[in-house]
């Protein structure tokens, strides 16, 4: 009942479910496009027990729930949308109307679009990723063998998100188009078939061996692990299904869209879609890596002091698909080591206002974000207690990029994609042995929290006027 009273709160506070256009979550945050964002009432919403804070951004109108924000949409979709009209809302298929083109409306719409494909498989991402750390460290103290049956069933269960990334990626981009997600999902299916991928080998391993589709040479690709040749090729054949489904009478639409979708998109994919996306794949990531040799110490204080204030505005998912992008075309990631000190910062923050504070109901918020936030979830630390007393978000901010400055300093490195806080370590033990790259996260994430710490618990709190958020209210109470 908590989570019902909750939703009939969320709906009357942004203008009701006529309003909506579509609406995901990923890990903290209810994500709603609105048709209209200026019916939506702000200030109700902030003051509504459950609630930490609403952020617009991205294009997005996003109301920041907490970790326990899976179970809110659930209820929230179940109560307000039935079974076939909570697709079409999830799926974002209902028109919109059409504003000028801008930068701002370019960079609303990409936001849009990274989080809505992404954060549906965050939480199996995340816990792919640390059941490889698990499994290094298994190997790096001989509890497991790498021939033994127990590692390689393990071992399966954490590669195959990884492996078949083009599957995955393939249905969520699909439900974001606008098109029929199983027609996409296949796509994604194909691309990873065993059959392309041993012509692959073959051509690898006889650069002589040529193949091709009516005439046209082909150049074969590994596509399993990669992130932007499905994304396009789903785009492209959602594009297609909205026009067939147009020309196409009904009576045999249903049938003969998915053929022809499949027919076209497929050919377009290995001949051109494909080589083109894969070729700006490894772009971004060699454009980044060049970037982050120039100087990685720098690199780290950016992103070390900047990660909560892209978490504030929801634009950390634009950083994801390129930690992602690396690790599927490189085999290591350097941007998630640099923003693991900038977590444990708030959460060191948010211990020294715990500890300093005599407010009980700021004492009574502060606990439970200090402990969310050692799991790597930082919404309630920062809009909760952070954020509102000012101080000890920006010491927070700054220990986040002396931390990454360390981490940089010692070329910490991701081997695995993992979550940030306590659970994120393992990724980031290479599976050669415990090195200074570690370490050095370590010593980064150390730094950061007895930096943000021991300020905000000494200058957090003006001591003649103690500041406390307009809302203290713990977002378990649902």
């Amino acid at each position: 009942m908590g989570y019902a009273i909750l939703c009939d709160e969320i709906i009357s506070g942004i203008g009701g479910r006529d309003n909506i256009i579509s609406v995901i979550h990923c890990a903290t945050r209810l994500r709603f496009r609105l048709k209209d964002n200026s019916r939506a009432n702000n200030e109700q919403l902030k003051e509504t027990a459950g609630i930490i804070t609403v952020v617009e951004s991205g294009g997005q109108y996003q109301v920041v729930i907490g970790s326990h924000v899976g179970e809110v949409y659930n209820t929230l979709t179940s109560l307000y949308f039935p079974e076939t009209d909570q697709q079409q809302k999830t799926e974002g298929n209902l028109p919109e109307e059409r504003t000028p083109f801008s930068f701002k409306r370019l960079l609303n719409s990409a936001v849009d679009i990274i989080s809505s494909i992404f954060a549906p498989l965050l939480g199996i991402l995340v816990a792919a990723g640390l059941i490889k750390g698990m499994l290094i460290l298994s190997v790096l103290f001989h509890w497991l063998s790498k021939e033994s049956g127990t590692y390689k069933i393990i071992f399966a269960a954490s590669d195959a998100a990884f492996f078949f990334m083009p599957i995955l990626l393939g249905y969520t981009a699909g439900k974001k188009f606008g098109g029929n997600p199983l027609v996409t999902l296949l796509i994604g299916a194909a691309l990873v078939h065993p059959s392309m991928i041993d012509i692959f080998n073959n051509t690898q391993a006889h650069p002589d061996l040529h193949y091709r589709f009516m005439g046209i040479p082909i150049t074969f690709i590994n596509y399993s692990s990669t992130v932007i040749p499905v994304i396009l090729a789903a785009w492209f054949s959602c594009w297609l299904e909205k026009r067939f489904n147009q020309w196409l009478h009904a009576s045999i639409k249903a049938f003969s869209t998915p053929f022809l979708c499949l027919v076209i998109t497929l050919p377009a994919t290995f001949l051109v879609i494909g080589p083109l996306a894969t070729d700006l794949s490894r772009g971004i990531g060699e454009g980044y890596m060049w970037v982050w040799q120039l100087n990685p110490m720098i690199a780290g204080a950016f992103f070390g002091a900047m990660w909560q204030i892209f978490v504030i505005f929801g634009l950390h998912w634009g950083l994801a698909p390129l930690m992602i992008n690396n690790l599927m075309t490189r085999g290591i990631d350097t941007i998630s080591p640099l923003v693991q000190p900038a977590v444990w910062a708030q959460s060191g923050a948010t211990l020294g206002v715990l500890l300093r504070t005599r407010d009980a109901k700021l004492k009574s918020l502060a606990g439970p974000s200090f402990i969310s936030s050692i799991f790597g979830i930082t919404e309630p630390a920062i809009y909760g207690v952070n954020l509102p007393l000012k101080r000890p978000f920006i010491f927070g901010c700054i220990g986040g990029a002396l931390g990454g400055a360390i981490t940089g300093y010692y070329h910490g490195t991701s081997y695995a994609f993992g979550a940030l806080g306590i659970f994120g370590f393992p990724s980031f033990i290479s599976p050669n042995g415990i090195d200074s790259g570690f370490w050095g996260i370590v010593a980064g994430s150390v730094v950061a929290f007895l930096f943000s710490f021991i300020s905000s618990w000494l200058y957090g709190i003006p001591q003649e006027k103690p500041v406390t958020p307009n809302k203290l209210r713990s977002v378990s109470s649902t």
